[in-house]
């Protein structure tokens, strides 16, 4: 009975995690490893300009297990935290460490 409990709460962990907050933070993952992802890439609402820009904000979100997803990664409220009144580029830095815990932020430049 145990073992069949077992299996079931490892199945429902697993769907959580596949379709749950732990998969869609963003939209576009430039590379995602089994074990260990920290990359950063271009954000896929990118707006093009000619420079960066000299001032840059970020904004994060947070999910654990793919059950409890926190945080506000909003390009309006990463350029607010960075005091930027036109956004030049944005980015976005993915980590993930064994699909428990997954930070994603948003890095918003201009002036």
């Amino acid at each position: 009975m145990h073992k069949r409990m077992l299996g079931f709460l490892v199945l429902i962990c697993a769907a959580m995690m596949l379709f749950g907050c732990g998969m869609n933070v963003g939209r576009i993952s430039v590379g995602t490893g089994a074990i260990y992802t920290d990359v950063k890439a271009p954000h896929p609402d990118s707006v093009t300009s000619s420079s960066v820009g000299t001032k840059s904000g970020t904004a994060t979100a947070v999910s654990i297990l793919g059950l409890v997803c926190t945080g506000d990664a909003s390009i309006q409220t990463a350029a607010s935290n960075g005091g930027i009144k036109t956004i030049n580029h944005v980015d976005y830095h993915d980590k993930i460490i064994l699909w428990v815990y997954r930070e994603y932020t948003t890095i918003v430049w201009g002036n």
